[in-house]
């Protein structure tokens, strides 16, 4: 064999070298771009599109952890059923985006009361859930009737009308034994109490 081939194979195989480098590296750029839109799929698949918050599945999530947690640690915990009062009259009355108004609206008030450390969720419709992580019944009570003042003081401007919003609240504690389920029931019971109770 003389030498210019061998000197034309080389040049050939380094080529196809090269050509498959820049593949892998199209390669390694289209799996990092689908990987980013696979973390953002799922991240938005854990968000409630009106709120922004946890969606039901996130934050149930969320209870199971703190749930996990309390029967390791004993540590004291809450579960708060936030239930808002008259979205179907604010949605007959102003119309569908008014009610999403009045959603984003209470997420945002409660938010802005809660701690880092604390879960806020939409629960379904106008639910919302709320797990107050290591805090006693009688301050989860006391914080439960300030979300619900705050609620009520700060109605919703919708330009040409101001709303005034109403939310009860059923407070849970989340006890060592516990599972969700346990504490879910127990939050809807109290909220049912807390509507026919006043």
């Amino acid at each position: 064999m003389d030498e210019a081939r061998i000197k034309a194979e080389e040049q050939g195989a380094q080529a196809r070298l090269d050509a498959l480098a820049d593949e892998n590296a199209l390669l390694r750029a289209s799996l990092a771009d689908m990987r980013s839109r696979l973390d953002e799929l799922e991240q938005g698949t854990e968000r409630d599109p009106r709120t922004g918050l946890p969606n039901r599945q996130r934050f149930l999530a969320e209870l199971d952890r703190v749930v996990g947690l309390c029967a390791r640690h004993g540590e004291p915990a809450a579960l708060l059923h936030i239930d808002v009062n008259g979205l179907k009259t604010i949605n007959e009355d102003h119309g569908r985006m008014a009610g999403d108004a009045a959603l984003a609206h209470v997420a945002r008030l409660l938010s802005r009361l809660i701690r880092s450390t604390d879960v806020l969720g939409r629960m379904r419709g106008d639910e919302f859930g709320l797990i107050l992580d290591r805090l006693d019944h009688d301050s989860a009570i006391e914080t439960a009737e300030r979300l619900e003042l705050c609620i009520a003081q700060n109605p919703l401007d919708l330009g040409a009308a101001r709303i005034t919003i109403a939310a009860k609240i059923g407070v849970a504690m989340i006890l060592p034994g516990d599972t969700t389920r346990d504490v879910l029931r127990r939050a809807g019971q109290n909220l049912s109490r807390a509507k026919t109770d006043g």
